[in-house]
């Protein structure tokens, strides 16, 4: 796949060059108290990293996890995906590097991924789950047009606990690229 461009960033293919700074990321409790699993050691990062970049080479590729790198540098400042949820749906995640959070990029690397999502991947439907502290993450897809569809109970484990997720989603007719 080609890079897809945003208006802060880049969205690219992972690559296993890229292993320092992906475990920089999911090694990061101020990152992954927020995600669905716990901080990943570099051993963990660097199995969970190839299996990214297998996946990403299939032809029918189950997922599309992708690195986000500022316009104007390579570097990895974190990552966005879009998971298989149903018939013609979708489910968004995201993640940026702490030292990053802030400039607009989770904000801009969603609305690539939604770009992909209602485009060329033919999606009627993406959804997210939240955590309900996570005010930066709900403050993205509301600027982003999704819609509040309610609370999951206990929906993962992570950190040693249980954790509620909010649901939002947004549908291909009410996504505006702006």
């Amino acid at each position: 796949m080609e890079r897809l461009i945003g208006d802060l960033v880049a969205l690219r293919e992972f690559r296993t060059s890229d292993l320092e700074d992906y475990a920089a990321i999911v090694g990061d409790d101020r990152v992954t108290s927020w995600l669905s699993f716990d901080s990943r050691d570099r051993a963990e990062a660097e199995k969970t990293l190839a299996a990214i970049v297998e996946r990403s080479a299939q032809e029918d590729r189950p997922d599309y996890l992708l690195a986000v790198t500022r316009q104007d540098d390579d570097r990895v400042v974190g990552f966005a995906r879009l998971g298989p949820t149903g018939v013609r749906a979708a489910h968004l995640g995201y993640a940026i590097h702490a030292d990053h959070w802030g400039h607009g990029y989770a904000t801009d690397a969603s609305r690539v991924m939604l770009r992909l999502a209602f485009g060329p991947l033919g999606k009627h439907r993406v959804s997210a789950a939240i955590g309900p502290e996570n005010e930066a993450s709900i403050a993205v897809v509301k600027r982003l047009g999704f819609s509040y569809e309610g609370r999951i109970r206990h929906h993962v484990f992570t950190n040693g606990d249980w954790r509620d997720s909010l649901l939002y989603s947004l549908l291909e007719s009410e996504f505006s690229d702006r």
